[in-house]
């Protein structure tokens, strides 16, 4: 059974930038919590712009947050310099583009020992290099060490950039995108790679995503991020098999085993420094556009009335005045 104490807990976190010429702050984030547990893989996902990666990035320090505050293993995370350098050894980023993220000049054990390097690993490091190699699917180890990025294929570049992450053996990976620049082949093995450090290393992961078919075969859980909100949660069969969010319905109509017909949502996501009033999805929600909201008696909710911030706690949730509504009626 999962432990209920959060390894990673985020609590009411904000973070806004600062508007041009005078315009309003946007609000990249706008009131998030969210816990990953030990052992756990939580699927964060949404469309692009919706702020999820800057919700990563600062859940990992990088963005330090405009309000709110951020937890792991139970103490706040404080963003002095010599904390985060001691922070970044117990969780990891695993970048999107392996190519980006290497450096060309280095070789694959220089790419992998670059961490212990900067933290001072006074243990051997050629066998912690190769270890991190071994478990990350690079057989044998010693092969690759003198490789360079142009010599690999894009499956074993992302071994490498994930064998650098485990070689500090983090308790925590922040994955953004992990797979979306790889063919569909070498997709499923590095899924089946993260799975697999989970129940051997006892690894919890954030899966940053806009592909809930990746979600599905991954998570243990869900949070649908748009506009700088989670506006559903929960368990990844229960949100997947039964969504009630329009726009978690809008995203898994599109992939190929909906059987359904796709939604398609009109417009792009609204400026986040200009935040819609009432409920953040309304003007683009397919359910306030075809009657149902109106007949459910809560389409001037849904256009006036602001949806609270979805407190995590592992339960399944969702920021819906028709969803809300049409869970009474049928209770």
């Amino acid at each position: 059974m999962t432990p209920t104490t959060p390894l990673l807990s985020a609590e009411g976190l904000k973070v806004t930038f600062p508007g041009r010429r005078g315009d309003a702050p946007a609000r990249a984030v706008d009131g998030v919590d969210l816990d990953i547990r030990p052992g756990e893989i939580v699927a964060l996902v949404g469309e692009s712009g919706c702020g999820k990666t800057t919700l990563a990035r600062s859940l990992l320090g990088l963005v330090p947050p405009t309000s709110g505050r951020v937890t792991f293993d139970g103490q706040p995370l404080d963003h002095t310099s010599r904390a985060l350098k001691a922070y970044r050894k117990r969780v990891q980023l695993v970048l999107q583009d392996p190519s980006g993220s290497l450096n060309p000049r280095h070789t694959v054990y220089d790419a992998v020992a670059e961490g212990l390097r900067i933290h001072g690993y006074a243990g051997d490091e050629r066998a912690a290099v190769a270890g991190a190699l071994s478990r990350a699917g690079l057989r044998p180890p010693e092969r690759f060490f003198l490789r360079y990025p142009h010599e690999l294929s894009g499956g074993q570049r992302q071994r490498v950039v994930i064998a650098g992450a485990l070689v500090l053996e983090p308790e925590l990976v922040v994955a953004d995108e992990p797979v979306a620049s790889l063919d569909a082949s070498v997709r499923g093995e590095i899924l089946a790679l993260l799975l697999r450090l989970r129940d051997e290393l006892g690894l919890s992961a954030l899966v940053v995503t806009h592909d809930l078919g990746l979600a599905w075969n991954i998570a243990d859980r869900v949070a649908v991020m748009y506009l700088g909100r989670i506006v559903e949660t929960g368990e990844v069969e229960q949100i997947l098999t039964a969504p009630r969010h329009p726009y978690t319905r809008a995203l898994l109509s599109v992939l190929p085993e909906a059987g359904t017909e796709p939604v398609v949502l009109t417009g792009e996501p609204p400026d986040p420094s200009r935040v819609p009033s009432g409920c953040r999805f309304h003007a683009r929600c397919q359910v306030l556009a075809s009657g149902e909201a109106e007949r459910a008696g809560v389409a001037e909710a849904c256009r006036t009335e602001e949806l609270p911030v979805l407190a995590d706690g592992g339960r399944t949730q969702v920021a819906c005045h028709w969803a809300t509504a049409t869970a009474a009626a049928h209770s």
